[in-house]
């Protein structure tokens, strides 16, 4: 087997890690329990220096990041159209996908990991009172865009589940951890549990043993 993926729990590596279990290629995931620091371990550095996840493994090639990987998978397995093939449909789909990962998710890292960006626990709490604020108006573009997407097609980049449906489960669930009520995004509420009943996509949340909606126990 050639293809394997390094991923956490719960991480943004939840993407590719869709992606590949809903094609059905053969590919081995290899867990990553970032919160027993194993990231920073010789082993794991030795494949991806900045210890993040995820990482994609080709035989020999090394593949980092979530744009990368997803480009790359496209782009040596076309047939399964991870991305649209028409030009300006693609890059929307691209232009989406680098907003999610540019700009919404480095927003949550600010609330989750505050003392990324500050020692001063005083600046740790505000920067999490803000940027949850931040958070919330996100969710609200993200929202709007799942409503106007989902009006002409099944999916948010065309007929096939994609990267940006992984990606918007990931982020609607982190909005969870942040103790906002994923209701309050109905339509894109809604998208999310459509994605996570796919079987394909039940199976990695299973694997990764997520819990959909962090602030309502499991039943």
């Amino acid at each position: 087997m050639s293809l394997k993926l390094y991923f956490s729990p719960g991480a943004c590596s939840f993407v590719p890690h869709c992606l590949l279990q809903v094609s059905g290629l053969a590919f081995e995931p290899l867990m990553v329990k970032l919160h027993k620091g194993e990231q920073h371990g010789d082993a794991y550095k030795a494949i991806n220096p900045r210890g993040q996840v995820p990482v994609l493994l080709d035989g020999d090639q090394v593949i980092t990041q979530i744009l990368a990987i997803v480009l790359y998978l496209d782009q040596k397995f076309p047939e399964q159209h991870f991305l649209p093939k028409e030009p300006v449909a693609r890059a929307h789909a691209i232009e989406t996908l680098a907003w999610m990962n540019n700009t919404v998710h480095p927003t949550f890292t600010h609330i989750f990991m505050p003392q990324k960006f500050s020692d001063q626990t005083e600046v740790q709490a505000a920067l999490k009172v803000f940027n949850t604020q931040l958070y919330r108006g996100l969710l609200a573009e993200l929202d709007a865009l799942v409503k106007i997407s989902l009006a002409t097609q099944a999916w948010l980049s065309g007929d096939r589940l994609g990267p940006l449906d992984a990606y918007a489960l990931t982020l609607t669930r982190w909005g969870t951890i942040a103790g906002i009520e994923p209701e309050t995004y109905p339509a894109l509420w809604a998208h999310v549990q459509k994605i996570a009943s796919e079987q394909a996509v039940s199976q990695v949340i299973e694997r990764e043993r997520l819990q959909l909606n962090m602030l309502r126990p499991k039943q």
